[in-house]
């Protein structure tokens, strides 16, 4: 969704993904939109963070969009939650973003400027802004935690010519919704303002506002891609 709307509107994109096979076939899928790379990473492991970032900056010294989009979840009832559901999903959804931005922020100063600075775009879940009907605790935690890490980062790096928004999906066709759409797909539609779920275009659309210079003057902000779920509920 978000590569092909960054390819389309012109840019560059690495992509990377712990399953090296599903990130060479995405890579070969999004190639006809642009100039895409490819680098295989475990972004649950702060090393192979690093070695992204190595790689990502091996060509250039400079970097202009990091979307932080890696996720996981993990669905079980209260009583048989699992600490290894804290650990594997904190990683993944609150530590890796915040490892990459620790290590490309010299990349990121590089490309951005008082007019036009570089952007972070971490993407969260309208789970961390109303309760989910599925129980995954640790996961609409540390999205919670992504968007006040959102802030924090926002703050901080915001005199540093770097923005810092997160975007908070709500219900998208893709592998991680899929038992919940499966179950409550249709009650989810029918409670949306728009009477729908989440296209593609939905986020490739405002992935690339942010990255653009209409959002130039914009941090900090967390703004939901729900079809009005989240805050009308």
């Amino acid at each position: 969704m978000i590569a092909r709307g960054l390819l389309q509107a012109g840019g560059r994109v690495v992509i990377s993904s712990r399953n090296a096979e599903a990130c060479a076939q995405a890579q070969e899928q999004l190639s006809e939109f642009g100039e895409v790379r490819a680098i295989p990473a475990d972004l649950s492991r702060h090393d192979e963070c690093r070695r992204l970032s190595d790689l990502v900056t091996a060509d250039s010294e400079r970097l202009d969009i990091l979307v932080n989009n890696a996720g996981a979840m993990w669905d079980e009832p209260l009583a048989t939650f699992p600490d290894a559901a804290w650990d594997t999903v904190v990683d993944l959804n609150l530590k890796s973003p915040f490892w990459l931005v620790q290590a490309l922020l010299p990349a990121l100063r590089r490309a951005g400027t008082a007019d036009d600075p570089a952007r972070v775009i971490n993407i969260g879940s309208i789970a961390a802004i109303h309760i989910p009907q599925r129980p995954n605790y640790s996961y609409s935690s540390s999205k919670a935690a992504l968007h006040q890490l959102t802030r924090v980062l926002a703050k901080e790096l915001g005199p540093q010519h770097v923005t810092v928004n997160a975007v908070a999906p709500g219900p998208f066709p893709s592998t991680m919704m899929a038992a919940t759409l499966d179950e409550f797909g249709e009650a989810i539609a029918a409670s949306a303002p728009l009477r729908r779920i989440g296209r593609d275009d939905d986020m490739a659309g405002v992935a690339v506002f942010l990255a653009s210079r209409a959002g130039a003057y914009l941090t900090g902000a967390v703004i939901p891609v729900d079809g009005g779920i989240a805050t009308t509920a």
